[in-house]
């Protein structure tokens, strides 16, 4: 499985680890960077990232700044991209589970590599379920190409 991973110079340390962490467990890589601690803009590592999930080149993407929010709100700006962060254990599975996210960003400044990297695990390893998430993950994207959406009789038969 082929994952994209990029930070800014506020998440080079754990996007480092987690490069080395994850070749070590058998992923394909493609590190975007950046590579050096310097400033730069976080949008474009999480723009670059997403482009390569959005097309398919890869499955997945990781995203690490220092609070990671900046780079969810970049990454679910290119079409395609369901980015959600990682602050939690049972959110991220639920992020895969429940929501179809592929790509998932962490803040180095506020969470515990340990954490991160078994968030990126979980992540990994969990499947969409469908069911009647499904319907609510096609809002989304129904969001994404400007259309209305409505409240759905599946959530709430009443619901008119």
């Amino acid at each position: 499985m082929k994952i994209a991973i990029g930070s800014d110079r506020n998440g080079l340390d754990y996007k480092t680890r987690l490069v080395r962490h994850l070749t070590e467990c058998g992923y394909e890589i493609v590190d975007i960077g950046t590579n050096e601690n310097i400033p730069c803009d976080s949008p474009v590592f999480a723009a670059e990232v997403g482009k390569l999930v959005a097309s398919g080149s890869c499955r997945y993407g990781i995203l690490i700044c220092a609070t990671g929010t900046g780079m969810v709100m970049a990454a679910n700006k290119i079409k395609g991209i369901l980015c959600g962060m990682g602050y939690d254990d049972t959110v991220t599975q639920y992020m895969r589970e429940h929501n179809d996210a592929n790509v998932i960003a962490f803040g180095q400044k506020h969470m515990a590599y340990g954490d991160v990297e078994r968030r990126v695990d979980i992540f990994l390893k969990s499947e969409f379920i469908g069911l009647h998430h499904a319907p609510r993950v096609e809002q989304i994207r129904a969001l994404e190409r400007g259309e209305e959406i409505h409240q759905t009789p599946i959530m709430n038969p009443e619901w008119k």
